[in-house]
C-alpha cells in the first residue's frame, strides 16, 4: 500500500553565530530509495525525493531508453515499503521483449547516474540527434529561464538542498518543473511530466541549477530538446557529447553573464525577449 510521504521534514538543530548559539528548528529535505522494477526484476535503484514517482518512473524509461514513447508503458505502481519506494512498471509486448533482451545482457548491479549497462560502450552510447531544431534564443532568455526557475522551487526554497529541472518554452516562460535531491532525478522527473503533458521538447530549453555531466545532456536529448542551460558549469565530455549531438549548451548563469560552449548559432546576443 501506498502512504503519503512528504519531501521535507522539520528537525531541531543548534544554530551557531557569532552572537551566540542557539536551538532552533530547520526543513530538511528527505530522500528515500526509489527502486524501477520491470517485469518483476528491480532495474535500479536511486536515491531521490519521495515525490512525482510516476513522472520519474515514465521519465527513467525514456530516458534510459527503456522505452521510446509513453504508450509502451502498460501501467505504473507505486508501493511504500517502509524502508523506500518500489515503483513497479509493465511494460506492452514489444517493449517488454526489447527490455529483457536487454537485461540478459547485464553483467551485475547497477547503481545510479548510467543505469543498468555493462560497458564502456553502452555508457558512452550515441544521443538522439537535435541538430535540426530552430529554436533560437535572445540573451534575456537565457538569464530570463534561470531566473523564472528559481520562482517555481518550493522544496528549495525552504530547505536550500534540492536541483530543479524546467522546461523554459520562449514567450511563455518556465512551463514545467520538477525537483529532487538527485539532478539526474530532477530531470528525469521533468521529462515524464513534459510527456504525460504532451509536450514537445523541441518547442523549448531544459533548464537545470546543476552542473552538465554527460548524462544530462543525454537525457536532455531523450527529451527531444536543443538547448540545455545550466547555472553550474559543465565537463568536457558532455561539451563533446553536445557539440556531436547538435545541441547548445549554455552553462555558469550569473545574472546578464553566461558562457555559451556549443552550436552559439541558437543564442542571439543583443536580442531581447521579455516573459514577465
Amino acid at each position: 500500500m501506498t502512504r503519503q510521504r512528504q519531501p521535507i521534514s522539520q528537525i531541531s538543530r543548534l544554530a551557531h553565530r557569532a552572537s551566540g548559539t542557539t536551538a532552533a528548528n530547520r526543513m530538511v529535505p528527505e530522500e528515500t530509495p526509489v527502486a524501477f522494477s520491470f517485469a518483476g526484476t528491480t532495474h535500479a535503484v536511486m536515491m531521490a525525493s519521495p515525490a512525482d514517482f510516476e513522472d520519474f518512473a515514465l521519465g527513467f524509461s525514456l530516458t534510459e531508453g527503456i522505452i521510446a514513447a509513453p504508450e509502451e508503458i502498460e501501467a505504473i505502481e507505486v508501493e511504500d515499503l517502509g524502508a523506500g519506494i518500489d515503483i513497479q512498471i509493465r511494460l506492452r509486448d514489444k517493449a517488454n521483449t526489447r527490455f529483457q533482451a536487454r537485461r540478459r545482457r547485464l553483467a551485475g548491479p547497477v547503481g545510479c547516474g548510467l543505469c543498468g549497462i555493462e560497458s564502456i560502450e553502452e555508457a558512452m552510447r550515441s544521443v538522439d540527434a537535435v541538430g535540426a531544431s530552430k529554436l533560437t534564443l535572445g540573451a534575456e532568455d537565457i538569464a530570463c529561464s534561470v531566473k523564472l526557475l528559481s520562482k517555481v522551487q518550493p522544496l528549495h526554497t525552504e530547505t536550500g538542498a534540492v536541483h530543479a529541472a524546467g522546461f523554459y518554452v520562449p514567450g511563455k516562460g518556465i512551463v514545467m518543473a520538477r525537483e529532487d535531491v538527485g539532478r539526474h532525478n530532477a530531470l528525469d522527473k521533468l521529462a515524464g511530466a513534459l510527456a504525460k503533458a504532451g509536450i514537445a521538447g523541441e518547442s523549448g530549453a531544459v533548464v537545470v541549477t546543476s552542473r552538465v555531466s554527460v548524462e544530462m545532456v543525454q537525457k536532455t536529448a531523450a527529451i527531444g530538446a536543443a538547448i540545455i542551460i545550466a547555472v553550474s558549469a559543465p565537463t568536457s565530455l558532455a561539451i563533446r557529447t553536445a557539440e556531436d549531438a547538435g545541441m547548445t549548451l549554455v552553462a555558469l548563469v550569473r545574472g546578464d553573464d553566461f558562457d555559451i560552449f556549443t552550436h552559439q548559432e541558437r543564442v542571439v546576443c543583443g536580442v531581447a525577449k521579455h516573459v514577465a
